[in-house]
């Protein structure tokens, strides 16, 4: 059955980037007989400039009859002063909480060749493999009552609520024990239990949950020492699960222990396996137009697409060798450039291709 891929380019190096991984896509579809249709539309500050909001109507329409979207980057210093419910950002939040897509996955992979780049020493993260499960659509970037009020003094408060409820915890376990499961059967459960009673039910749930998963071992560790633990030894990590916030802080710090956060794809899923797929690395305004954004990290978002959407994991491997045979010719983006040598944006759409291309042949 034809599956339908909805591409959000969005803003800043999004159509830049998700150009790349679009080609991708289109040669499997192309030469390998991969079962798809390819549609597009608008998301973020570019829906905001052509519509009036960043998540319209339509775009949220494609979005539930699609069986997996692939999403660029959202966001721009222009829209900082809009209203919070008008900032492209609000169409991330939007996308998650509509299509209820809960469990967030952000590998953090050490590629050989890149050693190098990272800012820890080789011994460090040479072999790194982990997965980073986050609950994505509760926690306290969503809970209620939120806002800015004005006390009685004349001083203004700011005020968010963290809560999740059993339901929440316990999808969201299953979810990143059966991802253990498939790998090395180790899972650590971050919270801060120590001091927040949110945390004290994660822990309560996850460790009822694990009792269904007895091959699975199940470690608990506070968000602060977890934080230290990914720079000190990241490589005793297999899996690691945690609530909305402390998973946004955590993969974005184990991002850089792989050397360039321009690397690194990620999965958004539903209960059904339905996801939204995108680089972790944001907009990069600051390079937009220049034709020098790494679309590496976006060209393995597909590969998580078609593994974890739509069972093609021999073309999502397929894609992995191409990426990690490129950067083992020596091929650089300037973020992940340690000698000054550098390609841009579409010179390395090319050499994935490329790739690609032979292992077909």
């Amino acid at each position: 059955m034809t599956k339908q891929i909805l591409v959000l380019p969005g803003d800043g190096i999004g159509p830049e980037i998700v150009e790349q991984a679009v080609r991708v896509l289109e040669l499997l579809r192309d030469e390998s007989g991969l079962d798809i249709t390819i549609s597009q539309a608008t998301v973020g500050g570019k829906a905001y400039d052509e519509t009036g909001h960043p998540l319209p109507e339509a775009t949220l329409a494609m979005a539930r009859q699609a069986d997996a979207i692939l999403l660029g980057a959202v966001g721009g210093p222009q829209y900082e002063s809009l209203d919070r419910e008008l900032r492209p950002e609000q169409a991330l939040l939007g996308l998650r909480s509509e299509l209820q897509l809960f469990s967030n996955l952000r590998p953090a992979l050490m590629y050989p060749a890149l050693t190098g780049a990272s800012s820890l020493k080789p011994e460090i993260v040479s072999g790194l493999d982990i997965m980073i499960v986050r609950e994505l659509t509760g926690g306290i970037y969503f809970g209620s009552p939120r806002g800015i009020r004005t006390l009685d003094n004349g001083q203004r408060e700011g005020f968010n609520t963290l809560v999740y409820n059993e339901a929440e915890i316990e999808r969201i376990a299953h979810s990143a024990f059966d991802i253990a499961m498939k790998r090395d059967k180790r899972l650590c459960s971050v919270d801060k239990a120590n001091v927040l009673e949110v945390s004290e039910l994660w822990r309560e749930v996850v460790s009822r949950v694990g009792e269904e998963y007895p091959e699975v071992e199940l470690s608990h560790m506070y968000v602060d020492n977890a934080a230290m633990q990914l720079v000190r030894e990241p490589k005793q990590f297999d899996v690691m699960v945690t609530k909305n916030m402390f998973g946004d802080i955590l993969s974005d710090a184990a991002a850089m222990l792989t050397g360039s956060i321009g690397m690194l794809p990620s999965a958004s899923l539903d209960a059904q396996g339905k996801g939204m797929y995108e680089p972790i690395h944001g907009s990069a305004p600051d390079i937009a137009g220049q034709g020098i954004a790494n679309p590496l990290a976006t060209i393995l978002s597909v590969a998580m697409l078609l593994r974890y959407t739509l069972g093609e994991s021999n073309f999502a491997d397929q894609i992995e060798r191409a990426v990690e045979a490129v950067l083992n010719d020596g091929l650089r983006t300037p973020d992940i450039s340690d000698n000054g040598d550098s390609i841009g944006t579409v010179a390395m759409g090319d050499a994935v291709l490329e790739k690609l291309q032979q292992s077909a042949n």
